[in-house]
């Protein structure tokens, strides 16, 4: 017989993915997961007919609750707010097959989901990445269909404003990264020249914890130059290696057994544009537990 318990964790992974791209935070989504089991073990089973779609119901709305309470603390975050960065070679966003699945879980993405209001999150999430019916989502959200379709509508406008985000090909973008990383550890400033975009930028999140840049690096030669002391001043001495972060090639810096440090890159048209830094170590844990494992 199939003990509440076990009926949770056939949906724990999807709760645990719908959680992370409503909040942008691996360890808020877990902790959100958990709040979720709690009511759930809690509730008459009589009252739950279909199980996925209560616990569906039951996470968005805890994370729009704390999509709320959290705007508030990231307009007075010192410096820029990124979110969490996951490894997704282990499946824990899920499969990734498609240029369309990696896009979904984006770094890239996932800073422009910072942009929307928490309904249009809530409804451009469970639309793309979990391919709901405007039915199911006004179910979710208490809300009326057409008033979902204009949610809808309005998210990706702003999102499609943006222009595309990914780079389709994932083995052009991590022999990119590789030599980045070989230019870089090299001082070799002419080739990092080329692998950069004229008006690349360099985001830094330190949390008023780890020293990093207070506000974005923007331009080539500022980022060539900032990435050409970084590396000789605080990164030569670190393990860095090439990882998929949030499913695309990534660079995971380790100080022994400690990560210190997660870059996200950005491409397009085989130039890096975005290059996203996140060394503070309450963002870093996940990935952390994550890498131990394997």
């Amino acid at each position: 017989m199939t003990t509440p318990a076990d009926e949770f964790e056939i949906h724990r992974s999807r709760l645990f993915g719908l959680a992370y791209r409503m909040l942008g935070s691996a360890e808020e989504a877990e902790d959100t997961v958990q709040d979720a089991y709690l009511r759930w073990s809690s509730a008459g089973r009589q009252d739950v007919e279909r199980p996925g779609a209560w616990l569906a119901k039951v996470v968005t709305n805890l994370c729009l609750t704390r999509l709320t309470s959290a705007r508030a603390q990231r307009e007075v975050y010192p410096g820029p707010w990124l979110p969490e960065p996951v490894v997704t070679s282990d499946g824990t966003l899920g499969p990734l097959e498609s240029a369309e699945q990696r896009d979904a879980v984006s770094y890239a993405l996932l800073v422009l989901l910072e942009r929307l209001t928490p309904a249009e999150r809530a409804v451009y999430v469970l639309r793309e990445a979990f391919a709901y019916g405007y039915r199911e989502i006004a179910e979710v959200l208490d809300l009326g269909e057409a008033n979902c379709r204009q949610l809808y509508r309005r998210a990706t406008q702003r999102l499609s404003a943006e222009g595309t985000r990914f780079e389709a090909e994932p083995e052009r973008q991590a022999r990119l990264v590789e030599s980045f990383l070989t230019a870089a550890r090299d001082g070799d400033v002419a080739e990092l020249e080329q692998l950069l975009a004229a008006d690349v930028t360099w985001w830094g999140d330190g949390g008023g914890k780890v020293s990093a840049a207070r506000r974005p690096v923007e331009g080539r030669e500022r980022v060539l130059r900032f990435v050409a002391i970084g590396f000789r001043r605080f990164v030569a001495h670190l393990g860095l290696t090439v990882e998929e972060v949030n499913g695309a090639p990534g660079l995971v810096a380790r100080d022994g057994d400690r990560i210190v440090a997660v870059l996200a890159f950005e491409v397009r048209a085989g130039l890096v544009t975005q290059m996203r830094s996140v060394v503070n170590p309450d963002k870093l844990a996940f990935v952390e537990r994550q890498l131990r494992r394997v």
